[in-house]
C-alpha cells in the first residue's frame, strides 16, 4: 500500500526538521524519513548557533523532533532507496514500504571522508577538527597542527591562527614547491611553521592528542590537528530524479533558486544537499525558507486547480 502525504522531507537533521516544522504548523501532512547519519555526529558539541550555542547535536536533534511531533508531523527511521516522479513523487523505503508526496525535500547533506591517517578519525570531532568556527574557541591557544591535503590548506592554516599563535602547516603530501610566493609570504608574517614531509600517524596518550609522526621519524609535538575531509554530496536521489547538478571544487550540488527548488517541479534541496559550506544554523534557515516556500506552492496549485473546475 501506498501512503499519500502532500510533502516528504528525505533526512532528519537541521534542514530537514526545519522544513517539516514550518510544513507541520502550517497543517501540511508531511513525512520525515531519517536515516539517523546525521554528519556532525562525531562532535560533543555545536557552536555558533544563537540560543543553541554549546548543545550537543543529540540533544538538539532530539529536540527538532519533539518539536515536529507537535504539529502532526509524522517520522520513520528508515532511509529511501528510491524515487520516481508523474507529476506526484513515489518513494521507495528500504523497509519496502511506499509514500506519495506532492512535493519532495532532499535533505540528505554530505558525509566527511576524512584522510587516511591512523588516528585522524578516531579522534574527529574532539581535537582533531576541521573547522575553526565550529571548534577553534574550544581548542583556542593550544599547540595546533593542520594536516594538508591540498595548497587550500594554507587558507585553512591562516585562518587557524586567528585562535591560536602556535600553528604548524603539516604539508603532509603537498610538495613544498606548490606553495605560491604569495602564500609564503603570508605564512611566514602570520609566523605558521612549514612541515615538509608525510604524516605517518596521530599519536595520543590516553584521550589526549599529543602530535604527529612523520614518515622520516620526527616527531611534533601538538594538542589540536586541523584536517580538510572530503566532502561527499549524499546527491544520488538528486540525480536519479533528473535534477540539474552543477560542478563545483566540493562536489556535484543542484542548481537551485533562492528557495530551494531545483530545476525539476516540487523538488526541493535543502541544507548540505544544496551546497558545501551550510553550517546547522544555515542549514535550519534553509530548511524553514524551503518549507514555507512549499505552502505557498501547494496553497495557489490547490486554489488555481479549484478555479478550473
Amino acid at each position: 500500500m501506498t501512503e499519500g502525504y502532500e510533502v516528504v522531507v528525505v533526512g532528519g537533521g537541521a534542514a530537514g526538521l526545519s522544513a517539516a516544522l514550518v510544513l507541520g504548523r502550517a497543517r501540511r501532512r508531511t513525512l520525515v524519513v531519517d536515516a539517523g547519519e546525521p554528519r556532525n555526529a562525531p562532535s560533543a558539541h555545536m557552536q555558533g548557533y544563537l540560543s543553541r550555542d554549546g548543545m550537543s547535536p543529540a540533544q538538539f536533534l532530539a529536540t527538532g523532533r519533539e518539536e515536529i511531533a507537535r504539529y502532526g508531523v509524522e517520522l520513520v527511521r528508515d532511509r529511501v532507496v528510491d524515487a520516481t516522479r508523474d507529476g506526484d513523487f513515489t518513494v521507495t523505503l528500504a523497509s519496502g514500504g511506499r509514500v506519495r508526496a506532492r512535493h519532495l525535500v532532499v535533505a540528505t547533506g554530505l558525509q566527511d571522508e576524512l584522510p587516511p591517517v591512523p588516528g585522524v578519525a578516531e579522534r574527529f570531532g574532539r581535537d582533531v577538527v576541521h573547522c575553526p568556527y565550529c571548534h577553534g574557541w574550544e581548542v583556542r591557544d593550544r599547540a595546533t597542527g593542520v594536516l594538508a591535503s591540498s595548497v587550500l590548506s594554507v587558507h585553512q592554516a591562516l585562518m587557524v591562527t586567528q585562535w591560536s599563535q602556535d600553528v604548524r602547516l603539516f604539508l603532509h603530501q603537498v610538495p613544498e614547491a606548490d606553495l605560491t610566493d604569495v602564500d609564503r609570504r603570508r605564512l611566514a608574517t602570520a609566523g605558521v611553521d612549514v612541515v615538509p614531509g608525510e604524516v605517518a600517524e596521530v599519536l595520543a596518550d590516553g584521550d589526549r592528542l599529543t602530535g604527529v609522526r612523520l614518515t622520516e621519524g620526527a616527531v611534533h609535538e601538538r594538542e589540536v590537528l586541523y584536517v580538510a575531509p572530503r566532502a561527499v554530496p549524499r546527491g544520488d536521489l538528486l540525480v536519479r530524479l533528473g535534477a540539474q547538478m552543477r560542478e563545483t571544487p566540493f562536489g556535484s550540488y543542484p542548481v537551485i533558486d533562492e528557495r530551494g527548488l531545483t530545476s525539476v517541479p516540487g523538488l526541493w534541496a535543502a541544507g548540505n544537499a544544496s551546497g558545501f559550506a551550510e553550517q546547522v544554523v544555515n542549514a535550519a534557515s534553509r530548511g524553514y525558507r524551503s518549507g514555507a516556500a512549499i505552502n505557498g506552492e501547494l496553497l495557489f496549485a490547490d486554489l488555481d486547480a479549484g478555479a478550473q473546475v
